[in-house]
């Protein structure tokens, strides 16, 4: 084992390279939940503009005093660009190593007095318990990503920290930080409850990016009036544009070079983006579609609910129907009709499921994220109940 302080003491003076700042300076892959993984080429540039957006008072706001664990792994977009941004800043930089179980992560951020924790929702669900009664004080923002953050979630950090998530948005194909929560000084008269469904939304573009909404099948940019959706599109210096050496590049961007994220959104006159679904999750039934992100979230409202996903399965009428995927909290029990009798008054009756089926877990990517790929695999011969 060697000692981090006796090594930099010991170390020669280094002539850093001159090198184009258009070269390339990593890759990372994306964690392929609809497909095979694609690989995005970062520059020097790139990177260098990255960490100044996340540096940003407006965004996660990285500074020297701070102490950043990024949860998130370095594969994952080179950590949120937190171990940049870090470094950047001077910050102390707490890396948990292989060790991601929720005591092992409660433990470094009580003990190591953690500012910024840095993971996807998955992760957090499980740390949250494990923080009662302990002196969480010095959290200033815990960055949540890779997945929409349940509301329940968020509300259960504030209640225990006095900080609730902040939830950001990005993709590897945006360095990954495209847009992170804050509100604005013009809505500090929201009560706790407003401001909680505002926190639903993955915030405003950062400066340096811009941001649309198109409708897939016409093509036109839809306005910023909080019920327009269309599919979130991104350009700017850290948003590639190609994959590496692959032949589905061009199906990802725009003739403008606008990358087509995926993400259905819609975004409202304050530019508070709201993503409503994956566009190869959204279920289409009768004609209508539904939500799977806002069923999930329902769902996992329920106390007694650690884990949700829902997809949407074949039927012969209405073309597809949602099928909720639970996972209950350990010791205790629930119902397929404890679940559905939960979600009456808080959904659309015709977004109700078809089905609840209860399992260990929901399968997950490498990074994290729900597999729903792999949940479809998995219930290939489900047929959805009759009656």
């Amino acid at each position: 084992m060697h000692d981090y302080e006796e090594l930099l003491a010991a170390a020669e003076p280094v002539t850093w390279a001159d090198v184009d700042e258009n070269r390339a300076a990593s890759m990372c892959y994306t964690s392929g939940t609809t497909g095979n993984p694609k690989g995005a080429v970062y520059s020097h540039r790139s990177t260098y503009l990255h960490t100044f957006s996340i540096m940003q008072a407006d965004t996660v706001g990285v500074r020297e005093r701070d102490v950043v664990m990024p949860v998130v792994p370095m594969f994952h977009a080179n950590a949120w660009g937190l171990a940049h941004a870090g470094v950047a800043a001077g910050s102390a930089m707490v890396m948990p190593g292989p060790d991601l179980s929720p005591p092992a992560l409660a433990d470094l951020i009580v003990e190591q007095k953690v500012t910024v924790a840095a993971g996807v929702p998955t992760i957090w669900m499980g740390v949250l318990p494990l923080l009662e009664g302990r002196d969480t004080s010095h959290i200033r923002a815990i960055p949540c990503g890779g997945s929409a953050v349940p509301k329940a979630l968020s509300e259960g950090y504030r209640r225990v920290t006095g900080k609730p998530i902040l939830q950001a948005w990005g993709m590897t194909e945006t360095s990954p930080v495209a847009s992170v929560f804050t509100l604005k000084s013009t809505l500090e008269h929201l009560d706790e409850d407003q401001r909680a469904d505002l926190r639903a939304t993955v915030g405003m573009i950062n400066f340096g990016l811009e941001a649309r909404i198109v409708d897939p099948d016409s093509l036109e940019e839809q306005p910023w009036d909080g019920v327009a959706q269309g599919e979130l599109q991104v350009r700017g210096p850290w948003v590639i544009s190609s994959y590496y050496e692959d032949e589905r590049s061009p199906e990802s961007f725009t003739t403008d070079d606008w990358l087509k994220t995926g993400d259905v959104a819609v975004i409202d006159d304050e530019g508070y983006i709201r993503l409503v679904d994956r566009t190869k999750d959204v279920i289409k039934s009768g004609g209508e579609w539904v939500s799977s992100v806002e069923l999930e979230n329902e769902i996992m409202g329920h106390p007694k609910v650690a884990e949700a996903a829902v997809i949407g399965m074949l039927h012969p009428k209405w073309q597809e129907r949602p099928v909720a995927f639970v996972v209950t909290k350990p010791g205790e029990s629930l119902t397929r009709d404890e679940v559905l009798e939960f979600l009456d008054g808080r959904i659309a009756k015709w977004w109700t499921p078809d089905d609840v089926l209860f399992i260990d877990e929901v399968p997950k990517t490498s990074t994290g994220k729900f597999s729903k790929k792999d949940l479809r695999d998995r219930f290939s011969d489900y047929e959805l109940p009759t009656s």
